[in-house]
């Protein structure tokens, strides 16, 4: 358990500027259009605001099946929410002085020094060109190595890792082995030319490993999860906490669900070869709001610090090259992310005008997601934390995100702006 310094306390919405009856009115919106209407199997919402909880609250199933229902300890898959715990990490190890964003990736995997430019062709019989400049560190924290991701479904280069398997929810292989695997597929495009949302988290989460000269699960659980108190955050569910897990759905198409992994035997019950650390982690939302409170707080919580507050002010800005938004630098079919008015830092995205993403919130605001429609973000402007989960693939289905950052910015009666 945390320390009782790490333990947040609760307060009404009121005493923090916000409306109940507004916030209540969230939860109604989900029981009504998702739940009762079958499309999610249950969901949770927290919200926190100047210091305290001040909504907190469960409904519908963990498992339909089963009759099992959410609880506060419910543990979900958080898939690529994972990344900027990742992405924290590695940002550990920059303040350290033991790597830099600006050095070159082929330093610290000297196998990806030749890696080419996709021109034409098809595996393993590509034509590639030399990229107009190496990959560099950053390019992987913001997403524009010239990687890809299978599911991207865009290109010849994207076929060749469906084919290996490189970057799949279904977990496969070894960090070691994704990196070899890479190593014989070229890039979509020459780093820093545009963004696509890829496998780099994951290649962060070897080059830690690689720098710490530790397992990369081993260097989150020392340094992260361990002095927060996230006991319930791993690469798997162990035996004892196994009836927590939540099942997972995939929508049916039609606005319904079906089963896609049953919590009794999922692979997320025992250890995996592959450690991803672009998507491999589960949680709890208890766990989660620990680390975006140490983030809010300016990168210490309760004494534990993980990073310096301009080491976090770095990572919140925009790094898109010449101030760009995702709009005019993205090639993905697919990302986590809205793209009008969001740029991107380094592991989250980051709204620049919220006018242009026609949602209410503030400049400066940082968030991210995964697969099975989890999601979260924090507005340093508002002293604000929302967390949702739920379980259900893919994200894109429902526009739930965009209604749940509407409702919780319209619940705000006091604002800091």
């Amino acid at each position: 358990m945390p320390s009782q310094s790490l333990r947040p306390t609760s307060a009404s919405p009121e005493q923090a500027g916000m409306s109940g009856h507004a916030l209540d009115r969230a939860e109604a919106h989900l029981k009504h259009s998702y739940i009762e209407a079958g499309r999610f199997p249950g969901t949770q919402l927290l919200v926190y605001r100047r210091g305290q909880i001040v909504h907190s609250a469960v409904q519908g199933m963990a498992d339909v099946a089963r009759k099992v229902p959410v609880k506060d300890d419910t543990i979900f898959r958080i898939y690529s929410m994972t990344k900027p715990i990742t992405t924290v990490a590695f940002m550990m190890l920059v303040e350290e002085g033991r790597v830099a964003l600006d050095e070159p990736v082929h330093k610290y995997i000297p196998q990806w020094a030749g890696l080419g430019v996709y021109q034409a062709g098809v595996a393993p019989l590509f034509l590639t060109r030399p990229p107009a400049r190496p990959m560099l560190i950053i390019d992987l924290l913001r997403h524009t190595s010239g990687l890809t991701y299978g599911f991207q479904n865009r290109t010849n280069v994207d076929a060749a890792y469906r084919a290996q398997k490189v970057g799949e929810i279904e977990k496969a292989g070894s960090l070691r082995s994704m990196i070899d695997d890479l190593a014989k597929i070229p890039l979509e495009f020459s780093p820093g030319d545009a963004w696509n949302y890829s496998v780099s988290t994951d290649v962060l989460g070897y080059l830690v490993e690689k720098v710490a000269g530790q397992p990369f699960e081993q260097f989150l659980q020392q340094r992260i999860f361990d002095p927060l108190g996230m006991s319930d955050t791993g690469f798997f569910v162990p035996p004892e906490k196994a009836h927590r897990l939540a099942a997972c759905y995939a929508a049916d198409g039609k606005g319904g669900m079906t089963l896609q992994d049953d919590p009794t035997t999922s692979s997320f019950l025992a250890s995996p070869s592959f450690i991803s650390g672009g998507g491999g982690l589960c949680s709890t939302a208890a766990d989660y709001l620990t680390f975006c409170r140490a983030l809010l707080n300016r990168g210490e919580l309760g004494g534990v610090r993980l990073l310096g507050p301009k080491t976090l002010a770095l990572m919140t800005s925009n790094h898109l090259p010449g101030g760009r938004d995702l709009t005019q630098m993205s090639k993905s079919l697919f990302s986590e992310a809205t793209y009008a008015g969001v740029g991107f830092g380094l592991g989250f995205s980051v709204t620049l005008d919220p006018k242009q993403t026609m949602i209410p919130g503030s400049a400066g605001e940082y968030a991210w997601g995964g697969a099975a429609t989890t999601s979260f973000w924090i507005d340093p402007a508002e002293d604000l934390i929302a967390i949702f989960m739920t379980q259900l693939l893919p994200s894109s289905a429902y526009p739930v995100r965009r209604e749940l950052r509407t409702m919780i910015y319209a619940a705000i009666t006091d604002s800091n702006l």
